[in-house]
């Protein structure tokens, strides 16, 4: 994983400094774009995260959609850490903070949201595709008998979230702990220098297998997207109108995690693959073609970080509890709010 401030690779460890691939993008323009969706990103998930933790976990969609509002919640509390450095403030000391800890839980809060992506997506699958009646609730009933496929099981979904953060946690961890040589003010913006011989190992070892974790997410979610997609074709030839309603719901619901697959997290992994080739010794890239790249995975790394604004939509469309929940509360308000102002115009 590359590090939120520093422009090596794993297999990289050069002195070339990254105020060498510096510009107004990424020391103005950047900043300014995180510090926006911090504060969208905080009150979206602050108020999905007061929601859903009022909603039973009656299903393994609604545990799954829970895990990823707390990745999504760790994920922001490391930028602020980006911003103060992209803004001068801090000083080395913070670059150290960001090399050891608040980069490694961005990237793994970013590939534990992946992880649930995809098990989401299997879950729908399961529940439209194998499952021949569905409904547009957070569980799939067949004859008033609740038919559950693992994957849907509470119990399964749980052990499978803690599986996954284990995962992570275990893949992860290391490179802060590993992250221990000595800092100063001249290693302090190269996170890799910040590693002793055993965490550089270590972190490409674990970027190539966060690498791998992506692509295969990508290749279930094609898979169950095309295999639901197909499945609300035939339903409009073979089964009913109302059960094709249900399904086209059902599509809509997995094409908004799709969409915010493919924006936030397809442009990042495509554009690292020639950065770091870039980054290799004897790479053949002209110091003009390594600038460049770097702009283009700053910014398709800030895409990356976009999901934490994109994902309440996914809430909102694939689970209905929270849907109505979250409407149960505008509409409570508003109506508390008309009756303030009633009674204020009535005492003038």
């Amino acid at each position: 994983m590359d590090h939120l401030n520093s422009t090596h690779s794993p297999t990289n460890q050069s002195s070339t400094n990254q105020s060498d691939f510096s510009s107004l993008f990424t020391q103005q323009v950047l900043p300014l774009l995180y510090f926006v969706i911090c504060i969208v990103g905080v009150s979206l998930n602050g108020v999905a995260a007061w929601i859903f933790f009022r909603v039973p976990s009656d299903s393994g969609l609604v545990v799954y959609l829970k895990n990823m509002v707390v990745a999504d919640l760790l994920m922001l509390s490391s930028f602020p850490f980006r911003v103060a450095a992209q803004l001068g403030l801090g000083g080395w000391r913070l670059h150290v903070i960001i090399c050891r800890y608040t980069a490694v839980l961005f990237y793994s809060s970013m590939y534990v949201g992946i992880l649930f992506m995809g098990l989401i997506s299997l879950e729908r699958y399961v529940k439209i595709v194998r499952h021949t009646s569905s409904s547009s609730s957070c569980t799939s009933r067949v004859g008033g008998v609740s038919s559950l496929h693992l994957l849907q099981s509470v119990s399964f979904a749980r052990g499978l979230a803690l599986l996954t953060w284990s995962l992570l946690l275990l893949c992860v961890l290391p490179n802060a702990v590993l992250t221990s040589r000595p800092a100063n003010e001249e290693n302090s913006r190269h996170c890799m220098q910040l590693k002793t011989p055993l965490g550089v190992q270590w972190h490409r070892v674990s970027t190539l297998f966060s690498v791998a974790l992506f692509w295969v997410t990508l290749l279930v979610l094609v898979f169950c997207y095309a295999s639901i997609a197909r499945q609300v074709y035939q339903s409009y030839r073979r089964v009913r109108r109302d059960s094709s309603d249900v399904c086209r719901k059902s599509n809509r619901s997995i094409f908004s995690i799709l969409a915010v697959f493919f924006i936030c997290f397809v442009p990042y992994h495509v554009c690292r693959v020639p950065y770091t080739l870039s980054q290799m010794p004897a790479s053949g890239f002209s110091p003009a073609s390594r600038f460049l790249l770097f702009q283009l995975k700053e910014g398709t790394l800030f895409l990356s970080a976009l999901n934490v604004c994109l994902d309440p939509i996914i809430y909102f469309l694939m689970c209905r509890t929270f849907r109505e929940s979250l409407l149960r509360k505008l509409s409570g308000r508003g109506r508390r709010s008309s009756l303030t102002t009633a009674q204020s115009l009535s005492n003038i």
